[in-house]
């Protein structure tokens, strides 16, 4: 099985706090275990990648105007689950590849200095994504 491919590949288009936890809990799973991990943002997760976004998404479920996500980020931190913030710089430190989708940058407005400085592996379209994905054993969309 030497040929056997070692990768995980997540598309990231909700920017639901939690289905961003979800995403970065598996690429740094993945990770973890040896595997490569790529995150491909795209549309609205692509817009928690800008300076000073990251925590400002809601939940995908009762969020009750703010009040679920903060009950949720207190039992996260009540029980030692890192935040958005610590798993996102992991993934980087353990060598994740974070991908900008070009096509919904150009259109939501994004621009690459909205973007958090030193985060964005390679702005590309997707077509770098269709790669990362047929390489790979695991793929998601979140």
């Amino acid at each position: 099985m030497a040929d056997e491919k070692n990768k995980a590949t997540i598309i990231v288009h909700s920017g639901d706090m939690d289905k961003i936890y979800s995403a970065l809990i598996v690429a740094n799973g993945a990770l973890a275990m040896g595997m490569e991990a790529s995150l491909y943002f795209t549309f609205w997760g692509l817009q928690r990648l800008k300076k000073g976004g990251l925590e400002k998404g809601p939940l995908s479920k009762m969020n009750f105007f703010g009040l679920g996500k903060w009950m949720v980020k207190r039992k996260m931190k009540a029980t030692n689950v890192a935040s958005l913030e610590r798993m996102l710089q992991d993934f980087v430190e353990l060598g994740g590849k974070i991908l900008a989708c070009d096509m919904t940058m150009e259109i939501m407005g994004i621009r690459r200095e909205d973007l958090r400085d030193n985060l964005i592996s390679d702005y590309c379209a997707v077509g770098t994504y269709v790669n990362e994905a047929r390489e790979s054993t695991i793929t998601l969309f979140i």
